[in-house]
């Protein structure tokens, strides 16, 4: 099974502001939807929490909270207490690629695990509250990247890049 996160990250390395995205490009968001739709996506509990509820769960995925709390439940989700209770509900259900997507405790705790990463590198220093883990670029290597610029819909330039781990 293939781990991959996947995120959007600004030139600073924030990734959230109140529980919230700090940003707005449609486009990213339908990129995610595109690139997780029928996959496993591994979550923390203040990120499924942040999701509106409309959207709880995600649609088209099977959705994995990860929480210390023995007493949380969120409908239609699975709910596992470790990180790598998630990965193995993926490998028991034969899932080829699956993501973690979020919040940034999440993403550390999977970064040891993590085969694949999707980044939308944003073009910009935003402010922000939660922030991506670090990480060192030599141990990955860029496969693909596609630049967008700005538009009507995106006030900042953003480039999808997908890194694989280094053998």
């Amino acid at each position: 099974m293939i781990v991959s996160l996947i995120a959007a990250v600004s030139q600073n390395g924030v990734i959230g502001k109140n529980n919230d995205l700090p940003w707005h490009l449609p486009d990213d968001m339908k990129y995610f939807m595109q690139t997780t739709k029928g996959h496993h996506v591994v979550m923390g509990r203040k990120n499924y929490d942040s999701i509106p509820e409309k959207f709880r769960p995600l649609p088209n995925r099977t959705n994995i909270v990860v929480t210390r709390q023995e007493k949380f439940r969120a409908p239609g989700c699975i709910i596992v207490h470790s990180i790598e209770r998630a990965l193995e509900v993926g490998e028991q259900n034969a899932e080829p690629e699956l993501f973690i997507i979020g919040g940034a405790e999440i993403y550390r705790q999977g970064f040891a695990f993590t085969n694949r990463m999707y980044l939308t590198e944003i073009h910009a220093h935003i402010d922000g509250d939660v922030f991506f883990p670090e990480f060192d670029k030599q141990a990955w290597k860029e496969v693909s990247r596609i630049p967008h610029g700005t538009d009507e819909r995106h006030a900042q330039p953003f480039d999808f890049v997908i890194y694989d781990r280094q053998k």
